[in-house]
């Protein structure tokens, strides 16, 4: 195994190319729980037949854990959109239509969304989210309906890969779960906004709306929510953004 070719370096994970393959290499700050856990979540929404890298081992190198799955060549749609930004809204309109074939499906053994939402929506105590927010969000969550639908967790233009004969793949599993779409379109517009992108976040969540037949004032029900658990991964950048989410009761 020749790890010489950096296809993307990430918070504490590089991503090399070898071969036909991509080896995905962790850092210490993960456990081997974390590792297992998108590996499974990988085979899992593998069994759905959806255009995915395929898994191939769980491995060691030199003391690290690593992840080794199918290589898909290719641009990213983030990519393509930089690229061609005369063609956004038909990438755009490409983008939703993916999303919606990953949320008509099922995998019924992956973690629910709901339960890891409650987990992170308590951890964020410890980043100084008061009693009384964290009792809302809880509230607010508890409330939401129970859906089965797999959720990718960061459904973005960087996680699809166009390959060729412009087939897309999706990259990037490890915070599936299984539950309410609009969980999973809010998280992708936050992602938008976070970007910076506030008009394409606003075409963004009004074509998926208009896709899934889904009430905008639904999905703005999630933000709130999805901002919560976005603070735990503490990103200095974004938690002042996210608060503002956090803390917003009702949406125009």
């Amino acid at each position: 195994m020749k790890l010489e070719e950096v296809i993307a370096v990430r918070i504490d994970k590089t991503i090399y190319k070898d071969g036909n393959r991509a080896i995905k290499v962790f850092g210490d700050s993960y456990s081997k729980s974390d590792i297992l856990n998108e590996a499974l979540n990988q085979a899992r929404v593998e069994e759905t037949g959806l255009n995915i890298p395929k898994l191939i081992e769980v491995t060691k190198i030199d003391g690290k854990w690593a992840i080794a799955t199918e290589f898909i060549g290719g641009k990213t749609l983030e990519q393509l959109m930089k690229e061609n930004p005369h063609k956004f809204d038909e990438y755009l309109d490409l983008f939703v239509d993916i999303q919606m074939e990953v949320l008509s499906k099922k995998a019924p053994l992956l973690n629910k969304l709901k339960d890891k939402m409650h987990r992170k929506i308590s951890q964020t105590a410890r980043l100084g989210l008061d009693a009384t927010t964290r009792y809302e969000l809880h509230t607010r969550l508890e409330g939401m309906p129970k859906h089965d639908k797999v959720c990718h967790g960061d459904f973005n233009p960087s996680n699809i890969i166009m390959a060729e004969g412009g087939i897309p793949y999706i990259l990037d599993w490890s915070h599936a779960t299984q539950g309410n779409a609009s969980a999973d379109a809010a998280r992708t517009y936050l992602l938008f906004r976070i970007a910076g992108n506030i008009d394409k976040g606003d075409k963004y969540l009004d074509l998926f709306c208009k896709k899934s037949d889904t009430a905008k004032q639904y999905v703005q029900k999630w933000i709130s929510i999805v901002a919560a658990s976005q603070l735990v991964k503490e990103n200095k950048a974004e938690r002042e953004f996210l608060l503002n989410w956090v803390d917003v009761v009702e949406y125009a």
